[in-house]
Protein backbone atom coordinates (compact mmCIF):
# COMPACT_ATOMS: atom_id res chain seq x y z
CA UNK A 1 0.00 0.00 0.00
CA UNK A 2 0.79 3.95 -0.71
CA UNK A 3 2.30 5.37 2.34
CA UNK A 4 0.36 9.34 2.51
CA UNK A 5 1.67 12.25 3.91
CA UNK A 6 -0.49 12.02 6.14
CA UNK A 7 -0.34 8.51 6.94
CA UNK A 8 3.41 9.48 7.87
CA UNK A 9 2.61 11.77 10.11
CA UNK A 10 0.01 10.12 11.76
CA UNK A 11 2.83 7.05 12.28
CA UNK A 12 5.40 9.15 13.89
CA UNK A 13 3.09 11.32 16.30
CA UNK A 14 1.59 8.16 17.40
CA UNK A 15 5.66 6.71 18.05
CA UNK A 16 6.50 9.93 19.89
CA UNK A 17 3.57 10.14 21.37
CA UNK A 18 4.08 6.17 22.68
CA UNK A 19 7.57 7.33 23.40
CA UNK A 20 6.80 10.51 25.58
CA UNK A 21 9.19 12.79 22.96
CA UNK A 22 9.26 16.48 24.09
CA UNK A 23 11.57 18.92 22.38
CA UNK A 24 12.53 22.03 24.34
CA UNK A 25 11.10 25.70 22.64
CA UNK A 26 12.64 29.12 23.59
CA UNK A 27 10.40 31.90 24.00
CA UNK A 28 10.14 35.55 25.01
CA UNK A 29 7.81 35.75 28.23
CA UNK A 30 8.26 39.90 27.25
CA UNK A 31 8.76 42.39 25.12
CA UNK A 32 9.47 46.13 25.14
CA UNK A 33 11.83 46.49 28.38
CA UNK A 34 14.31 48.44 26.43
CA UNK A 35 11.70 50.79 25.64
CA UNK A 36 10.65 51.37 29.21
CA UNK A 37 13.90 51.33 30.41
CA UNK A 38 14.79 54.14 28.05
CA UNK A 39 11.39 56.39 28.62
CA UNK A 40 12.05 55.43 32.36
CA UNK A 41 15.80 56.44 32.05
CA UNK A 42 14.91 59.74 29.98
CA UNK A 43 11.95 60.70 32.43
CA UNK A 44 14.30 60.62 35.34
CA UNK A 45 17.53 61.13 34.54
CA UNK A 46 17.26 62.84 30.84
CA UNK A 47 19.65 62.59 28.18
CA UNK A 48 21.89 60.53 30.53
CA UNK A 49 19.47 58.65 31.89
CA UNK A 50 17.72 57.44 28.54
CA UNK A 51 21.30 55.90 27.43
CA UNK A 52 21.24 53.73 31.13
CA UNK A 53 17.70 53.05 31.02
CA UNK A 54 18.12 51.38 27.95
CA UNK A 55 21.27 49.60 28.83
CA UNK A 56 19.37 48.58 31.80
CA UNK A 57 16.21 47.47 29.82
CA UNK A 58 18.08 45.66 26.82
CA UNK A 59 20.10 43.30 29.80
CA UNK A 60 16.98 42.60 31.35
CA UNK A 61 15.04 41.75 28.33
CA UNK A 62 17.66 39.18 27.27
CA UNK A 63 17.01 37.87 30.88
CA UNK A 64 13.41 37.13 29.80
CA UNK A 65 14.05 34.19 27.79
CA UNK A 66 11.84 31.15 29.08
CA UNK A 67 12.15 27.32 27.61
CA UNK A 68 8.81 25.40 27.44
CA UNK A 69 9.09 21.64 26.40
CA UNK A 70 6.31 21.13 23.54
CA UNK A 71 5.54 16.89 22.52
CA UNK A 72 7.34 15.92 19.29
CA UNK A 73 3.54 15.18 17.82
CA UNK A 74 3.01 18.64 17.89
CA UNK A 75 5.44 19.85 16.33
CA UNK A 76 4.97 17.14 13.49
CA UNK A 77 1.65 18.62 13.22
CA UNK A 78 2.58 22.37 12.36
CA UNK A 79 5.00 21.92 9.97
CA UNK A 80 4.77 22.75 6.80
CA UNK A 81 3.28 20.62 3.68
CA UNK A 82 6.98 20.55 2.59
CA UNK A 83 8.89 19.66 5.34
CA UNK A 84 5.84 16.45 5.65
CA UNK A 85 6.65 15.22 2.22
CA UNK A 86 10.43 15.49 3.56
CA UNK A 87 9.57 13.32 6.67
CA UNK A 88 7.20 10.78 4.55
CA UNK A 89 10.03 10.28 2.44
CA UNK A 90 12.45 9.09 4.81
CA UNK A 91 9.93 6.40 6.59
CA UNK A 92 8.72 5.24 3.03
CA UNK A 93 12.61 4.57 3.08
CA UNK A 94 12.55 3.23 6.41
CA UNK A 95 9.46 0.94 6.22
CA UNK A 96 10.59 -0.53 3.14
CA UNK A 97 8.69 -3.75 1.91
CA UNK A 98 6.40 -3.89 4.87
CA UNK A 99 2.90 -4.75 3.96
CA UNK A 100 0.16 -2.85 5.79
CA UNK A 101 -3.31 -1.75 5.38
CA UNK A 102 -4.00 1.17 6.70
CA UNK A 103 -2.22 3.28 9.26
CA UNK A 104 -3.62 1.83 12.07
CA UNK A 105 -2.44 -1.76 10.93
CA UNK A 106 1.19 -0.34 9.96
CA UNK A 107 1.16 1.80 13.81
CA UNK A 108 0.61 -1.67 14.95
CA UNK A 109 3.55 -3.16 13.07
CA UNK A 110 5.72 -0.64 14.07
CA UNK A 111 5.32 -0.54 17.28
CA UNK A 112 5.73 -4.86 17.78
CA UNK A 113 9.19 -4.02 16.04
CA UNK A 114 11.57 -2.93 18.45
CA UNK A 115 13.91 -2.61 15.19
CA UNK A 116 11.46 -0.18 13.10
CA UNK A 117 10.92 1.97 16.26
CA UNK A 118 14.58 2.66 16.72
CA UNK A 119 15.29 3.42 12.91
CA UNK A 120 11.90 6.36 13.25
CA UNK A 121 12.86 7.29 16.61
CA UNK A 122 16.50 8.10 14.97
CA UNK A 123 15.06 9.86 11.96
CA UNK A 124 12.85 12.06 14.35
CA UNK A 125 16.03 12.66 16.40
CA UNK A 126 17.95 13.41 13.51
CA UNK A 127 14.97 15.96 11.51
CA UNK A 128 14.65 17.55 14.81
CA UNK A 129 18.18 18.47 15.61
CA UNK A 130 19.47 19.18 11.93
CA UNK A 131 16.28 21.05 10.78
CA UNK A 132 14.59 22.31 14.46
CA UNK A 133 18.17 23.01 16.07
CA UNK A 134 17.26 21.54 19.49
CA UNK A 135 17.51 17.91 21.08
CA UNK A 136 14.73 15.35 22.02
CA UNK A 137 14.08 14.76 25.78
CA UNK A 138 12.18 11.12 26.36
CA UNK A 139 9.53 10.89 29.42
CA UNK A 140 7.77 13.11 31.39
Amino acid sequence: MYLTKKDAMSLLCSLSEAKKMKVAVMYRRTMGFAGSGALLGAMVGGPPGLAVGSVLGGLLGSLSWSTEFKPVSHILKGLPPPEQEKLCNHVVAKIGNLQWRDVQHLTKLVMGSEALQEQLLKLLEGYVNKELRTSVQYGD
